[in-house]
């Protein structure tokens, strides 16, 4: 190979070069090189600025020509290309050079890609995020006997004594980054099952899911039952809360598990689906049942107490009972609850 480059640039420069480049990383890859040292040997092969930076765990890597690491933010990129993986794009790779790029930049970017992608495979903790729905599916179905889930975990990269936690997902984000997100730099796989997105994570930070994410998560342990958990805390998500943990519903989990046709039979229920259309009662009502104070949800609706007050005698009268007893406020809870559920 070092032959043939020698001979090619004796006839084109150009071509020699790139055949070089093209050693240069296989040599990086043979030796079994980290991210660190691969960055490093890539800014000084190019004699510039060379950075990298994964989606899933946010890690950025960016030294320059000296070998030494820089700050994670720096100067404009002169040429940048997607890392991709399996057709996943887990991160970016680019170069900063002052003025114009040179003829060789891109061939280089794009080994620098390939070599960071198959560094991510080898030793990344979670190779890829998007996974078969097949594998996902034998992980979490109840037809699935132990030895097959075992085997489905094993190759989606999660090990016998992790615990696995389910979420299901509604997102108009890419399934991806929601859980790279809520399991940095730890096992976590996703993919779309019958129309929600399923993450399988070995832990989940409920408070980094990203805004307009709406998730039920389910507890750690058996990955059947926390699918089932994670599906039902997805039904009891609401604008005001857009995660919720199955294990906080506690007893208002049950209301799940209610006919619909009997749920709609209830009065208390009826009364609220009559409300429907009265978005600023409706408003009044999740506000009251969410705080349990009428001082409060006036803060929270940026209206004076007494205006609050007026609107629940009001919806009191309509609903028939009154909403400022404890026990009229359970029922219009129990009742918003479950009309909510009725449009799941």
């Amino acid at each position: 190979m070092e032959a043939l480059a020698e001979r090619l640039s004796h006839l084109d420069a150009e071509a020699g070069g790139a055949l070089r480049v093209v050693m240069f990383y296989d040599t990086l890859m043979r030796r079994r090189v980290d991210l660190p040292a691969l960055v490093r040997a890539s800014a000084g092969l190019a004699e510039c600025v060379a950075g990298v930076r994964l989606h899933g765990t946010g890690r950025v890597i960016r030294v320059g020509p000296d070998g030494r690491r820089t700050a994670d933010a720096g100067g404009d990129a002169s040429v940048q290309l997607p890392i991709v993986l399996d057709e996943e794009e887990i991160g970016l790779a680019w170069l900063e050079r002052p003025g114009e790029p040179v003829p060789l930049d891109d061939l280089v970017l794009a080994r620098l890609a390939i070599a960071v992608a198959g560094v991510v495979e080898r030793y990344g903790p979670a190779r890829t995020t998007m996974a078969d729905p097949a594998l996902i599916e034998l992980v979490i179905g109840g037809d699935t006997d132990e030895a097959g889930r075992a085997r489905a975990l094993r190759l989606l990269g999660f090990g016998a004594d992790v615990p696995v936690r389910v979420a299901a997902v509604r997102s108009e984000l890419p399934l991806d980054r929601v859980a790279g997100a809520i399991c940095p730099g730890r096992p976590v796989k996703a993919a779309p099952l019958a129309g929600v997105g399923v993450i399988l994570a070995s832990t989940v930070d409920m408070a980094r899911f990203p805004a307009g994410v709406h998730a039920g998560v389910g507890a750690a342990g058996s990955p059947e039952c926390s699918w089932r958990e994670a599906r039902t805390a997805l039904r009891f998500t609401t604008a005001r809360e857009p995660v919720v943990r199955y294990a906080g519903l506690g007893a208002l989990a049950l209301l799940a598990q209610v006919p619909p046709e009997v749920v709609r039979a209830n009065a208390d229920v009826a009364a609220i689906a009559c409300l429907a259309g009265q978005p600023d009662e409706l408003a009044t009502l999740d506000a009251y049942c969410a705080t349990g104070s009428l001082r409060r949800a006036a803060d929270r609706l940026h209206l004076h107490h007494s205006s609050i007050a007026r609107r629940l005698d009001q919806l009191g009268k309509a609903l028939g009972f009154d909403l400022t007893e404890p026990a009229g406020l359970v029922r219009v809870r129990l009742a918003l609850t479950a009309w909510r559920l009725l449009g799941d």
